[in-house]
This record gives C-alpha cells, sequence and structure tokens, in this order.
C-alpha cells in the first residue's frame, strides 16, 4: 500500500513538472508573440504528427534518420559500456591499474565535444563520427560508475570473500558483478540519454546522414523552420525519457527478483 502510495505521488509530482514545462513554453510563446521566433504548441505538436504518422517522403525521411541515430547511440552505449565494466574491474584488481586510469578518464571528461568531432572528421566518415565522440563521453561515465560500484560491494564483502578464499574468478563474477548490478543499471539511464543527446550533437555538427542531427540541420532549408526544428528536438527529448524509463524499470525488475 505505501509502495503504491509512493508511486501515484511520484507520477504526480511528474506530471506537474511537464504541466510547469508546458506553461513557461506557452508564457514565453505569448511574450515573445512571434511564430518565426518562437513557434506555438500547436505548431509544434502537428510538426511532430507530420512526421510520425503522416506518409510520404518526410515520414520516410524521419523514420529512416530515428533508426540510424538509435543504432550509433545503442553502439556508443554497448561499446562504452563494456569497455568501462573491463576496465573498472582491472582497476579493481590492481591499484596500478586505476592510478593510469585516473588521468585518462579525466581528460576524456574535459575535452571539448565540438573539438574531438572536427577532429575525427579529418580521420573518419561523417556518419561514424558521432558514435566515436560518444565512446569517449560515456566510457569515462560508465567506468566512474561501475567503479564506484565494486568499490561499494568490495567493501561489504571483500573481508568475507577473503576469509573463505574465495577465487578471484569466482569473486568477479559471482559476486562482485552481480552485486553491483542494481547500482550501474540505476544510473544507466542517465549515461544512456547522455548518449542520445552527445550522438545528435555529433550529428548536426558533422552533418551525419541519416540521423536526426542530419534532420535538424536539413530544418534550416525549409520555410516551417522553427517548428520542424522543436518538434524534431522534443521528440529527442521524449526518446531520452523512453530510455531512461527502460533502464529504470529494468533496475525495478531486478531489485524486486532479488527480495
Amino acid at each position: 500500500m505505501k509502495l503504491k502510495l509512493k508511486f501515484n505521488k511520484n507520477f504526480l509530482f511528474s506530471l506537474l513538472s511537464v504541466a510547469f514545462m508546458w506553461l513557461v513554453w506557452l508564457i514565453a510563446y505569448f511574450c515573445v508573440n512571434n511564430e518565426y521566433v518562437l513557434p506555438s504548441i500547436g505548431a509544434t505538436f502537428s510538426q511532430m504528427g507530420k512526421l510520425l504518422f503522416t506518409g510520404g517522403e518526410t515520414a520516410r525521411a524521419f523514420w529512416t534518420a530515428f533508426a540510424h541515430t538509435l543504432l550509433r547511440t545503442f553502439g556508443a552505449f554497448a561499446f562504452s559500456f563494456f569497455a568501462g565494466a573491463l576496465l573498472a574491474v582491472l582497476a579493481l584488481l590492481q591499484n596500478w591499474a586505476r592510478a593510469f586510469l585516473a588521468p585518462i578518464v579525466s581528460v576524456l571528461r574535459t575535452v571539448p565535444t565540438m573539438a574531438i568531432i572536427l577532429i575525427l572528421l579529418l580521420w573518419t566518415s561523417p556518419a561514424f563520427a558521432p558514435v566515436v565522440v560518444s565512446v569517449l563521453v560515456l566510457l569515462p561515465a560508465v567506468y566512474s560508475a561501475v567503479l564506484a560500484a565494486l568499490d561499494e560491494v568490495t567493501e561489504g564483502y571483500g573481508e568475507m570473500a577473503r576469509v573463505y578464499r574465495v577465487g578471484t574468478g569466482r569473486k568477479i563474477f559471482r559476486m562482485y558483478l552481480p552485486l553491483s548490478l542494481p547500482s550501474v543499471l540505476k544510473q544507466s539511464g542517465g549515461i544512456f540519454s547522455l548518449g542520445l543527446k552527445i550522438t545528435v550533437s555529433g550529428e548536426v555538427l558533422a552533418s551525419s546522414y541519416p540521423g536526426l542531427g542530419w534532420l535538424m540541420q536539413d530544418a534550416k532549408l525549409v520555410p516551417d523552420m522553427l517548428p520542424s526544428l522543436l518538434a524534431l528536438t522534443v521528440l529527442t527529448v521524449l526518446l531520452g525519457f523512453l530510455l531512461e524509463g527502460v533502464c529504470a524499470l529494468l533496475y525495478k525488475c531486478i531489485v524486486r527478483w532479488r527480495v
């Protein structure tokens, strides 16, 4: 009963948050009072309907771009997740690896995204550059999240593993990684949506065809530029919410299954 009440309260506050953002948009629209500066909500959602549900070349171009952006995001996230987890395990087992990786992770966190994309365009294709830059941004985030979760598990179970002389392989794959999975999954939604944002930004800068970022660049050439641009932005935000929701659902399922 308490869990249901908590869920209802969280859902209510989420709805209030959406309503607040909607209200801010309405106030800004009426204050600006210029469709060429800030389109109305109706015009934006009308353009979203054309992209999603209207047949023809416009809808096909959108869904093709959507699929390619999603594949780039999934690819970057999957590689970052496995590589980050592997490096985190290595850092957990070897102090020299932790010390060696610390400066690299700090550099990757602070390198400007635009500079990386401009350099990558000299080495790779526009279709591949957003994936690489997304990996470079997500890898430090995944590494830090997994390492923090592993350190937390080690503090609680490390001594027990030493007392019972549990082997390294069994300790990592049967204890530390499974026990740290819920904590990592809890943060994966935010990392996933960050990957989507970086991928779309990379597509805009690199003019990656096809992709949502390329459609945003192409929207500058159409008469109803701002409604199209805002519609694509809102759809990207909604996709980010969906990805975070899926990760949160997986986290709750794992926690309930363990209980």
